[in-house]
């Protein structure tokens, strides 16, 4: 969770990178904001607070698109403004700082704090006029209620106090404002020595970027972990581990790229060492029912279960089986735990229905030979032969298995069926017999919004999508009215289209790309 406690006035200088001041600027500069973050600093974020051609273009599109806003920088400098005043600290967007506004500006927290929460950000704004920047510090600190007071640090001179205690001063000719005075002299000292731009985690990871972005964000996710006592969720870890990915040693780039009607998010995180997983799964989630408002596939699968199946029979099930006897317990019965991970290739699961009745989905197996029909067959036969409550046998087209129901699982039961070189696990019947018969309906293949969100990941395999509409059916038929906030946010959400993921790799890097359609 991040929090911050900045006044208004300071936000109001740092509006355009929350795609405030969208309109001309002169040509782009290098940047080196990065120079005013201490070293092992965690998250790094920087953007372009005046964008400008193409890019302040799609901005506004998008804004005009989505909100109905024509002037998306204009509205926000308002909201600002207007905030400024209410807190007793006005300020003039148009004549005080616009004047000054260089072309990027820097966001940085530090670490975690006691809570495990961010760390107040210390923001670096590139001016295009000292002196009118320092006219603004001052005219903030004349304004506000709360008096400040001149201060200086290793030739710095800069102005703490107000209703929060908060620091601002021109360091290098770049404003700088810190949540406190120590954080700010952190700053100081960062841009005169030792900074996260010296590191060579950051430099390599940064330069991974993508060219465009309106703004990037780096993450020392390894670094994250470490200073909140490595709790991260047990699936969590296990989920990025069985993807190649040492969370404690990893870090990530993203980069924010706006288009007229779309906007792209491009992820690419350095694994630690680890070799980066590869495969293409696209066709195997082209292949599942073209009704399906969510879907996502990976690659590996035999290989992760076969990890998990390892360190589950090493440790037994405490009160059930002891270590060492999962494994061997199983195969007396038929069932070789090694064979049928050895055998399985990847896997997808998709999700449908408009309505709670008539939600389903299955998990989607693709195997390289018979053994994971086999065990479908010997395991239904064995739950069968111990009379195990609720289990019935199934036979439809070619395909093999058993369901099992419960009231535990609601009016459909679970089934497990098998055919050709695939099994599912579904939700009631039908999803389990559509994911083992690929071409023998739609399939999201054949889905216009599936196609977009392919064609606009171009090169890059997709691996998940999600459709807009039909997710957007199944959510006002789930959420009550009383939830105002999801109903605010409908006349939004109804502008998807579409949400399309792909992922890729390159050497020791896992790249992702993350697309949302806007339906104009």
């Amino acid at each position: 969770m991040i929090k911050t406690r900045f006044a208004p006035t300071v936000l109001a200088a740092t509006a355009a990178i929350a795609l405030a001041a969208c309109g001309s600027s002169s040509d782009s500069s290098s940047s080196d904001l990065a120079g005013f973050a201490p070293p092992g600093s965690l998250v790094y974020i920087e953007g372009k607070v005046q964008p400008s051609g193409e890019l302040s273009e799609n901005v506004d599109s998008l804004a005009q698109t989505i909100g109905g806003v024509d002037d998306l920088g204009g509205l926000i400098v308002e909201e600002l403004e207007s905030s400024a005043r209410d807190e007793g600290e006005p300020v003039d967007f148009a004549k005080e700082v616009e004047p000054w506004l260089g072309e990027k500006a820097g966001i940085t927290f530090v670490g975690l704090d006691s809570e495990g929460d961010l760390t107040e950000p210390v923001i670096a704004v590139e001016s295009s006029d000292a002196e009118a920047t320092q006219g603004f510090i001052d005219s903030q600190a004349k304004q506000s209620k709360e008096p400040y007071e001149d201060a200086s640090y290793e030739g710095v001179d800069f102005k703490v106090g107000g209703s929060e205690g908060t620091a601002m001063g021109l360091v290098d000719d770049t404003l700088v404002f810190a949540d406190d005075e120590a954080a700010f002299k952190s700053a100081v000292e960062a841009a005169s020595g030792e900074s996260l731009a010296d590191e060579a985690g950051f430099e390599d990871t940064i330069a991974n970027a993508s060219n465009g972005s309106l703004a990037d964000a780096y993450i020392d996710v390894g670094g994250l972990l470490e200073q909140s006592d490595d709790e991260i969720d047990p699936q969590a870890r296990e989920a990025l581990e069985s993807a190649g990915i040492d969370p404690s040693e990893a870090t990530a780039v993203a980069s924010v790229i706006p288009g007229s009607d779309q906007i792209q998010i491009d992820l690419s995180s350095d694994l630690g060492g680890e070799e980066a997983p590869s495969g293409d799964v696209s066709e195997l989630l082209g292949s599942l029912p073209g009704d399906s408002f969510a879907a996502f596939a990976a690659t590996g699968f035999g290989d992760q279960l076969q990890e998990g199946l390892d360190e589950l029979d090493k440790s037994g099930i405490p009160g059930e089986l002891p270590p060492n006897q999962l494994k061997s317990t199983l195969k007396a019965m038929g069932i070789d735990l090694d064979k049928i991970a050895g055998s399985l290739e990847d896997a997808a699961v998709f999700a449908q229905g408009r309505s709670e009745s008539s939600l389903g989905g299955a998990l989607v197996l693709t195997s390289s030979s018979d053994e994971a029909a086999k065990t479908v067959a010997n395991l239904g036969t064995l739950l069968r032969n111990t009379q195990t409550p609720g289990v019935t046998a199934v036979s439809s087209g070619g395909a093999s298995g058993f369901s099992v129901r419960d009231e535990e699982l609601g009016r459909k039961p679970l089934v497990v069926v098998a055919k050709g070189d695939r099994v599912a696990i579904g939700y009631g019947p039908v999803a389990a017999l559509e994911g083992l018969n690929p071409g023998s309906g739609a399939t999201l293949s054949d889905n216009p919004n599936y196609k977009a969100a392919v064609s606009a990941l171009g090169s890059t395999p997709i691996s998940a999508f999600v459709d807009g509409p039909q997710a957007m059916t199944l959510a006002e038929s789930l959420v009550p009215p009383s939830e105002t906030e999801f109903q605010d946010a409908k006349p939004y959400l109804k502008k998807i289209s579409y949400i399309g993921i792909g992922t890729g790799t390159e050497d020791e890097l896992a790249t992702a790309r993350l697309i949302v359609g806007i339906e104009k």
